[in-house]
């Protein structure tokens, strides 16, 4: 039986470590009707604090933003086109607002699709990934390969935060 990942993971290492070493790392929902649904996670990205211009952060302390700001392995949902709630991982240590959005599980690629199938809701900020009953990470392993790349849907941020390579995919099957 695979190991729920503890908070003390999320807070030693950064987003972008932590953007790679997710993938394949198994995501379990539990629903309120017994149901579970367990999915590899196979892309990420990396938001990486205050001077990240693509990262909610960079507009400082919000009430939106406050969790960012907080220790790693709380979950920071957000809502985009009034309909589709992002999931993220804080990171790091308190004080240090970092997040890894999950962008493709096993079963579902894209973050608005995750949040449905997930059927995330304002509720889930700030759940503890340590003791949450609905939503957790177990220490998993899928083979393949990581791929780098630029972040999607951030042009806003300017030619150099748009185009760090801090989007991560795994290529299941490929060494």
């Amino acid at each position: 039986m695979a190991k729920r990942i503890p908070n003390s993971y999320f807070q030693k290492h950064s987003a972008v470590h932590l953007a790679q070493a997710l993938l394949g790392k198994t995501l379990v929902r539990k629903f309120p009707d017994g149901r579970e649904l367990r999915a590899q996670i196979t892309e990420t990205e990396a938001y990486f604090g205050s001077d990240d211009l693509a990262s909610h952060a960079s507009k400082g302390r919000t009430p939106r933003t406050e969790l960012m700001f907080g220790e790693g392995g709380l979950v920071y949902v957000y809502l985009i086109y009034g309909r589709y709630w992002l999931l993220n991982i804080v990171t790091g240590k308190a004080g240090q607002p970092e997040a890894v959005l999950i962008r493709g599980l096993s079963t579902v690629s894209g973050p608005g699709r995750i949040g449905n199938l997930l059927e995330l809701d304002k509720s889930f900020y700030g759940e503890d990934l340590a003791t949450s009953e609905r939503l957790w990470i177990e220490d998993t392993v899928m083979e393949g390969r990581v791929s780098a790349g630029p972040r999607i849907g951030v042009d806003y941020a300017g030619e150099i935060w748009k185009n760090m390579p801090w989007r991560f995919v795994l290529e299941p099957g490929i060494s």
